[in-house]
């Protein structure tokens, strides 16, 4: 019999190597055909439940990074919340209607404008069901559990008919009205913006100072040769110009230059003066801003006249105090312009182009009108200074182009009845940060009406009719008629039947005298579609409720999603749709870049997963601060990748150390372990208790450090370090190993189950190698901590060793350094240990030689001597040991052939052996 068949080596088949990209596809196989999601969901029947609404991504092309880490999040959370005793139903949704897939089939040769609305509707809604099976694909690969047979989509007709319920019953209390103000309007769309779909881009601009002439200073200021002098960045706006407006709370001066008076307010006169370039100047009057109040002035370029008036908006930032005012061209300007009784003057079509109201600029875009203003006022004698400087401008998200306001005929969702309803809400919810619950009170606070029109062609159309005379029909009998049919047909149901088959059977109106009715042409806003979804999806599913426990989306999401569902929901149930919201930062690259084509810094999940397998990318998610912006690149999912190898080695070392170990037989009692056996099951049950409370905090990031930080220092630097020596050469049912299997099993299945919701395929692998009754791990619960009576005494003893620990290490350090020794198990260390520390020895009475992983320990009561090396809690004398080298323990014993029958070995061995293998004693043992 050879040596090595005396050892315990462990053995399992749990691979090293993780294969990922092959072993992952075959998990969610088998998790298919098992049908986990349900049978996860059947075993939690009746217990708490808890609802995580998920934000519908929009259906358009592969998934990226910032998807990943969205969903990843979402079943981080379900698949913990599933496994801690809760019913947590996880219903996946999509975003479908909208411009992104119009813009696809204009790339396509598609004109929306020559085809039939029918059919080009057919032609969008084919288009996103191929981007959801494509995304849903690339979502179920990630690992994500989900019910993928039973998805909302924003274009199924149930959904739809409950988004045109809740727009009836906006419309019946009153919150929905048409009117003519100024909105974003996206001339590279053609249709208005919400403004969670504008986002900002700084741009260079044409700044303009302009003398208009006093036309009547109501005898304050005398006309001659006297001017309001106004700052504008919107040059292309002047034809539209109505008024002027100051503060009047301000002080303005007339300021004579040379043989013109100029009126500016004077807390910017220095500033206006320097960057007009005036050098002699003099104030010769100053008036109060309320004094100025119907003044009039010349249009410099037309034959209309500009009134002055007042607006507390004016502000000494910037400018001259006296802003130009073109109410068809800005949202302050048309308020203050209501007021004034002001005409809406808003002369540009939806492709941003100047229409015939001004006949010499008809057909100009904007931005060319933008230039000629500046040369027209220049060559009237009206521009007094050009300036061009960057500022903060808005853009479409989706084309990327600027936007402009413009006052069109749009439909609106009024805010303002409703509104304190809403910040109490959000007073009742709470917010992951915390800080974005300022963030949408503030929002909500200072935001104006919802335009929710858009003048699209593929999205949920706005059910409303209009009577002979015009008079717009929204009634709650045509409201539920049109949401009926829509249930069954869809909403292309609007474009194939006329305005009289979607209006209730021998439906009248005073307002259409013959019975002739049409239908409105304009879509809702997709934010309107989303926005609603607490009703097609929460409230009417069944297995569902409403309100949501949990909202989780991306940070921009407080002028979006968080938003729009948080105004239908209060607007017509009075409830927030959520407890909680949960925000997190964006997706960025090593160096804080956005991911774009053009900088070549994208990484695309599939590619990942292909390369390293998503767990690489579930691990990646974990370790993030998700609270602020979120850094990915190739060598940070290297790391993580380097992590997952040191869990996944520990786990596969814990497997074959624990082969032998049948839990049901083998198990040793809590209060029969060794003393160090015991602190490990302490600081296990410590690890569980503070990584289930990250858990409940949504705090994945904690929960990776402590457990990675307990792999690596508690079990890979400590407690398996030092087990070597009782798993490999104790005997085989010896009190010592089987205290310690029990102790590596019980680690092995708790971190197991903790690390499930993060590494679901690798854990289940893990899983397939312990003896545990549930068949998956996931369908296994969450570990319980447990209440040790002796938690306090024993790790109060064990961190003082572990202190004595530090310093024995460090002795053998220097030793190793001095080349006294080369192996820790080379040495022979005696301690001479103050009184707290024999005292904590005492209290011990553990195999502290074994611990220490050395080859003879000796501990001496009574003073050191000269040489040895006095540490913080002993003194420390390190030598070579003597004696020969045990070939089975390797350690050097000066026993060595004790037992006659087995010459080779040591006495501990020879009795290891000779009791567990009599026929090595018989015939000998080779090396």
């Amino acid at each position: 019999m050879r040596i090595k068949d005396t050892l315990n080596l462990g053995k399992t088949k749990f691979k090293m190597r993780g294969n990922l990209p092959v072993r992952e596809a075959q998990w969610q196989k088998q998790w298919e055909e098992n049908k986990l999601y349900e049978q996860r969901l059947k075993l939690n029947e009746g217990k708490p439940r808890f609802d995580l609404h998920d934000g519908p991504p929009f259906a358009n092309g592969n998934i990226h990074m910032g998807h990943a880490l969205n969903k990843i999040s979402k079943d981080i959370i379900v698949r913990y919340k599933n496994m801690d005793g809760y019913y947590a139903p996880y219903v996946p949704g999509w975003d479908t209607h909208g411009l992104p897939v119009e813009q696809q089939l204009a790339k396509k040769g598609v004109d929306r404008k020559t085809m039939d609305r029918a059919k080009y509707r057919e032609l969008c809604r084919e288009y996103a069901e191929k981007q959801i099976k494509k995304q849903m694909t690339d979502f179920k690969r990630l690992g994500v559990m989900a019910d993928w047979d039973h998805p909302y989509i924003t274009l199924q007709p149930e959904f739809e008919a409950e988004e045109i319920r809740i727009f009836g019953e906006m419309y019946k209390k009153g919150y929905i009205y048409k009117g003519k103000k100024p909105v974003y309007w996206s001339w590279s769309s053609e249709s208005t913006l919400a403004e969670a779909e504008v986002e900002y881009k700084d741009v260079k601009a044409n700044s303009i100072f302009v003398a208009f002439p006093v036309k009547d200073g109501k005898g304050i200021i005398d006309p001659e040769n006297a001017y309001f002098v106004i700052w504008t960045t919107t040059p292309w706006t002047i034809p539209a110009n109505e008024a002027i407006c100051v503060n009047p709370k301000f002080d303005y001066v007339v300021v004579n230059v040379g043989d013109k008076n100029y009126v500016v307010a004077a807390g910017l006169l220095d500033s206006v003066a320097e960057q007009i370039g005036w050098k002699d100047y003099k104030v010769i009057k100053t008036i109060k801003g309320a004094d100025m109040e119907y003044m009039t002035a010349k249009h410099p370029l037309y034959d209309k006249e500009s009134l002055v008036i007042e607006g507390f908006h004016v502000t000494l930032d910037d400018g001259t105090g006296l802003v130009h005012t073109a109410p068809g061209f800005g949202e302050d300007d048309f308020n203050v312009g209501q007021k004034y009784h002001l005409p809406i003057f808003s002369p540009v079509d939806a492709q941003g182009k100047y229409t015939d109201e001004v006949p010499e600029l008809a057909g100009m875009f904007y931005q060319d009108v933008d230039k000629l203003m500046v040369q027209k006022l220049k060559d009237c004698g009206a521009l007094l200074k050009l300036k061009v400087f960057t500022h903060s401008y808005p853009h479409d998200w989706r084309t990327k182009k600027p936007v402009i306001f413009r006052a069109t005929t749009q439909w609106f969702a009024s805010i303002e009845p409703f509104r304190k309803q809403i910040l109490d809400q959000i007073d009742k919810a709470s917010f992951i940060p915390s800080w974005g619950k300022t963030r949408l009170y503030n929002m909500i606070k200072d935001r104006g009406d919802w335009v929710i029109s858009r003048q699209r062609a593929w999205g949920v159309p706005l059910p409303i009719f209009y009577a002979e005379d015009g008079t717009p029909i929204v009634a709650p009998e045509t409201i539920e008629h049109v949401a009926k049919i829509v249930e069954k047909e869809g909403t292309i149901a609007w474009y194939k039947h006329t305005a009289k088959e979607l209006l209730p059977e021998g439906f009248t109106s005073e307002h259409s005298p013959n019975g002739e009715y049409t239908k409105e042409k304009d879509i809702l806003d997709v934010w309107f579609d989303s926005g609603t979804s607490w009703a097609g999806v929460m409230r009417k599913r069944d297995g569902l409720h409403f309100p949501a426990d949990l909202y989780l989306e991306g940070s921009d999401q407080y002028r979006g999603w968080f938003n729009s569902s948080l105004i239908t929901s209060v607007a017509t149930t009075g409830l927030a749709p959520y407890k909680q919201v949960l925000s997190q930062g964006f997706v960025l690259d090593d160096k804080g870049h956005k991911m774009s084509k053009s900088l070549g810094n994208v990484i695309s999940p599939n590619d990942v997963i292909k390369k390293m397998g998503a767990e690489i990318i579930r691990l990646w998610v974990a370790q993030a601060d998700t609270s602020s912006d979120v850094a990915v690149s190739y060598d940070i999912l290297s790391q993580s990748a380097e992590s997952y190898r040191k869990i996944r080695n520990t786990f596969r070392y814990m497997l074959a150390n624990t082969s032998d170990f049948d839990p049901e037989e083998n198990r040793i009692a809590y209060e029969d372990l060794r003393s160090v056996d015991q602190y490990m099951e302490v600081k296990l049950n410590d690890l569980i208790r503070d990584c289930l409370a990250a858990y409940d905090k949504y705090d994945f990031s904690t929960v990776f450090k402590k457990v990675f930080n307990f792999i690596s220092n508690d079990l890979s630097s400590f407690y398996l370090d030092f087990a070597k020596d009782v798993l490999y050469i104790e005997a085989k049912d010896s009190h010592a190993r089987r205290s310690m299997q029990t102790v590596i099993y019980d680690a092995a299945v708790k971190l197991a189950k903790i690390l499930t919701p993060i590494l679901p395929h690798t854990m289940e692998e893990v899983w397939s190698f312990l003896k545990e009754k549930e068949n998956y791990v996931q369908l296994a619960n969450m570990p319980e901590v447990v209440t040790y009576e002796n938690r306090e005494e024993l790790l109060e003893n064990w961190h003082k060793f572990m202190n004595l620990r530090d310093d024995v290490l460090k002795a053998l350090e220097d030793a190793r350094n001095n080349k006294l020794i080369g192996k820790s198990f080379e040495a022979a260390v005696t301690i001479y240990p103050d009184k707290e520390t024999k005292s904590m020895l005492d209290d011990l009475k553990a195999n502290f030689r074994e611990i220490l992983i050395v080859s003879k320990l000796t501990i001496v009561y009574g003073e050191a001597p000269a040489n040895a090396e006095k540490l913080n809690n002993a003194a420390i004398v390190v030598e070579h040991a003597e004696g020969e080298v045990c070939p089975r323990c390797r350690m050097i014993r000066n026993d060595i052939g004790k037992d006659p029958k087995l010459p080779m070995l040591c006495g501990r061995c020879a009795e290891i052996v000779e009791a567990n293998f009599p026929e090595a004693a018989e015939e000998g043992l080779e090396k």
